[in-house]
Parts: C-alpha cells; sequence; structure tokens
C-alpha cells in the first residue's frame, strides 16, 4: 500500500509515518517544501520518499501524483498556529484554503480515486457556550480568527467535493493534541521547554525562576499524537463524506495543565508571569469535544495517559535545550 503524507515534516505527519512504518502498514512518501526542516523524520529519512512540493503550486502537485499514484492521502500540511494566522491572514487563507483546493484538484486531473482525509480542525466551532459542550460535529461554525476562517474553508472543499465528485474524503476536526515534536508555540510544549530550560538554570530572576504565561483560564481537553495517528489509521473504515470530531478525554484549565508539568518537572517553585503578548485578539476559551461518532465508528479510544504525555513532551525539550 502506498501511503502519502503532505506535512510529513511536521508534528502530526512525523508520527504518522512513524506508526505506518513501525507497525509495517504501507509504503510512505511525503510532501514538504523544499525549505521544510527535516528534524522530525531524522530517524526514518531512509525509509520514506520526499517530494519538494509547495501546495499553492498546482503543477508541482500535479507532477507528484503522476509519480506517486497513492493508496491514502493524509492532507495534514497547514498554517496551523492561530497568532500567527492575525498577522498573515491572506497566507494563512492560501496555504491551507488554496492548498487544499489544488491538491484535490490535483487527485482529480491525474484520474485517482484514492481514500483522502482532509484535516480540520476545533477551532471551526469558535466560542461555545457551556451549555454547547461536548461539542459535536453538528454545532455551527462560529470562526474567531484567520486561521479558524481557513480551516472552515479546507473542511467545506473537502465536502464540496465529495458531494460534486463523489471522491473518498472524510474529514476530521481534530481537538487539541500535544506530544513529543509538538511545536514550541504551541501551550504545552511552550510551557515544557521554559521548564527544561529552568531546569538548566535559565529563567531566572530576582524572585526565583518565572515562567510566562497567557490566559491560564481557557478549559481544553487534550489528546496524546500517538493517539491521535492511530485515529488516523482508521478512518477509511468510515463512509466517504462523514466529518468526525478526534479529540482526548483529558479535560482541564491550560493552568491546571501548567500546574501537572510543574510537578513533574525538577522545580521545587515555580513563578507565573501573564504576558499579555500572549492573549489572542479573540479568544476561544472551552474547547471540550465529543469523539463518540467516531469512536462508535471505529471503536477507537485514546489509551495514552495525559500523565505520561506530558512527562514525554518534558522529556523531548530536556534532550533539545
Amino acid at each position: 500500500m502506498k501511503i502519502l503524507i503532505t506535512g510529513i515534516t511536521g508534528f502530526i505527519g512525523s508520527h504518522l509515518a512513524d506508526y505506518i512504518l513501525d507497525n509495517n502498514l504501507g509504503n510512505v512518501y511525503g510532501i514538504k517544501r523544499w525549505r521544510s526542516p527535516t528534524q522530525n523524520i531524522e530517524h526514518i529519512l531512509n525509509k520514506v520518499s520526499l517530494y519538494d512540493c509547495d501546495l499553492t503550486d498546482l503543477h508541482s502537485l500535479i507532477k507528484v501524483f503522476e509519480e506517486v499514484k497513492a493508496d491514502r492521502i493524509y492532507h495534514l500540511a497547514a498554517q496551523s498556529y492561530v497568532p500567527a494566522s492575525y498577522n498573515y491572514p491572506a497566507k494563512t487563507l492560501e496555504d491551507n484554503g488554496l492548498g487544499t483546493l489544488n491538491l484535490l484538484n490535483a487527485i482529480r486531473m491525474t484520474n485517482q480515486n484514492p481514500f483522502i482525509h482532509i484535516c480540520s480542525s476545533s477551532e471551526v466551532y469558535g466560542q461555545v457556550e457551556k451549555n454547547e459542550t461536548p461539542i459535536t460535529e453538528n454545532q455551527p461554525f462560529r470562526p474567531a480568527s484567520p486561521y479558524a476562517v481557513s480551516k472552515v474553508t479546507e473542511d467545506m472543499y473537502g465536502w464540496m467535493y465529495y458531494t460534486a465528485y463523489k471522491m473518498n474524503i472524510v474529514r476530521t476536526r481534530q481537538f487539541t493534541t500535544t506530544g513529543p515534536r509538538r511545536g514550541e508555540v504551541f501551550v504545552a510544549s511552550n510551557f515544557a521547554k521554559q521548564l527544561a530550560e529552568m531546569e538548566k538554570g535559565k529563567h531566572r530572576w530576582s524572585y526565583g525562576y518565572k515562567i510566562e504565561v497567557g490566559n491560564l483560564d481557557s478549559v481544553r481537553t487534550f489528546l496524546d499524537v500517538r493517539d491521535a495517528v492511530k485515529a488516523y489509521w482508521l478512518l477509511p473504515e468510515c463512509p466517504a463524506g462523514e466529518v468526525y470530531n478526534i479529540g482526548g478525554d483529558a479535560t482541564m484549565t491550560v493552568g491546571d495543565m501548567l500546574g501537572k508539568l510543574i510537578k513533574i518537572s525538577d522545580l521545587s517553585h515555580v513563578n507565573i508571569v501573564v504576558d499579555k503578548s500572549r492573549f489572542r485578539p479573540a479568544d476561544v476559551t472551552m474547547q471540550i469535544p465529543s469523539s463518540e461518532k467516531f469512536k462508535k465508528a471505529t471503536g477507537w479510544n485514546p489509551t495514552i495517559p495525559f500523565e505520561k504525555t506530558l512527562a514525554d513532551l518534558l522529556q523531548y525539550w530536556r534532550e533539545r535545550v
């Protein structure tokens, strides 16, 4: 089986490649930008076939699909950092919206009919009220950032190409996912990196160690990336055209998550300093998913305890700072 992953050098893409190779599930092909760093896949570079390609360039995609007749395509490439999308809204929409459109057109233009996974985001739901949780797939879209708008676009292109052209597309809306290799700008990973640096004597001030934070009151439900990729592998069991929330079971405030990280660190005390620049212009403060639809369809359940996720994430940064 040939499996093509867009964004293979990224956080989830690299873990999905690991899962496929570790379980001998098929041959892995990856699309990456020529300038993308490859540290997340250094350990498997000799086991995957990589193609330099920009999703905003339709011609380059057509060339890849003419060569790689994939059985499954996991579309994970995206500009995925919400705060950056406020500074670069047009580029975010181009990368995520136009990139998805080009991907689907390139598949059609090369007369292929693989399974296609379109990875959308919980951010499409925007701010919800407490009585609207847990969030189901029927929750209305209320995008609160340019990133969220771009993911609504991506999501709807997946739906449209299924309806119009009967393409074998399944969409997911991914809730907060973390673990080793998560980019340092994302909240749990950022905290873990700061703590790992403190363990090595950095971030000291007159009152001891300090950690810089944003909104600690936001509620998130966390999922380990290694459970997420197991869910992705099961998606072809689902009917084409469907959409599924993929989320974990560990629900807490961002502040509670930070407390758990500090507890497992080697630090006895950390001063928490609020940095207003870390707040979003329009914050989404409650993301609690219902993944029941997907669980019933596939039997999937997250199995990795959140404490292990945090411990592995902290260890990841200890080895890098």
